[in-house]
């Protein structure tokens, strides 16, 4: 399936791996939504873009707002494509802290609900549109792609709330994929290791050699880009389907 002609929605499109996602999508021919709740930002690259991008303010927990930014999509052109990328919240607390009281519980739900509900929430409302559009001859409709990370499988001490979200993302994409195979559908998982995103980088310098020094190879942090290149690559190659792909350099978090 290809990009040309075709419109992805890309929530988190306004920064991070989000923005790298819409250039990438851009670059191979497509059409894209950067949907966002940044409007200044998402505003400002729907613009540097050109007429095949244009910005949606979106909540994803939110139907309507979600169905809205849908509907933009199809003012592009065919709405094939998905892509889960946003961020914006996460709690580091021990299930247990150092003065005995339990973690807070409204940050756990919080969480989860940004990670998971809101990933599902732009899966099934997405699903259903692509759905209706018309298959090509080899049956297929379009694709979402969702991100997780590595902390889904080795989450650090203090990641409770953001490794049980993660974790829900990588169990939802194999019976998602199989719910919706029948449509024409395909599901696939992106779990990034530490990449070199904005929200990263404020760390400093210092920070970011000492967390590349952990990347076997390379031994350096991830480019968003690099997170691009691999959602088109699974838009455009049919028979990647309900599979999680790790993307971290052979990166293997330990416990601290």
């Amino acid at each position: 399936m290809e990009l040309a002609g075709n419109v992805a929605l890309v929530t988190g499109g306004a920064g991070g791996l989000g923005e790298a996602t819409v250039r990438a999508i851009v670059a191979a021919g497509g059409s894209a939504i950067i949907a966002d709740l940044n409007d200044e930002k998402g505003e400002k690259l729907a613009a540097e873009l050109g007429p095949s991008v244009r910005y949606a303010r979106t909540n994803v927990l939110d139907d309507e707002s979600v169905n809205a930014a849908i509907a933009t999509a199809g003012e592009l052109g065919t709405f094939r494509f998905a892509v889960a990328a946003h961020g914006g919240f996460g709690v580091a607390q021990k299930v247990v802290q150092r003065d005995g009281s339990p973690a807070d519980m409204a940050g756990f739900r919080k969480t989860v609900d940004l990670y998971l509900n809101g990933t599902y929430n732009v899966l099934r409302l997405a699903a259903a549109a692509i759905a209706t559009t018309e298959p090509n001859e080899d049956g297929e409709r379009g694709a979402v792609v969702t991100t997780a990370s590595i902390a889904a499988f080795e989450g650090q001490m203090g990641q409770s709330a953001y490794s049980a979200a993660k974790g829900g993302v990588v169990g939802l994409t194999l019976v998602a994929a199989r719910d919706l195979g029948s449509l024409g559908i395909r599901v696939v998982c992106v779990a990034p290791g530490t990449m070199r995103t904005p929200v990263m980088e404020s760390v400093g310098e210092d920070a970011l050699k000492k967390f590349g020094a952990a990347v076997p190879f390379p031994r350096r942090l991830g480019h968003p880009s690099e997170y691009g290149a691999l959602v088109v690559h699974i838009l455009t190659n049919p028979y990647l389907n309900g599979e999680t792909i790790r993307l971290d350099g052979a990166q293997r978090f330990q416990p601290r």
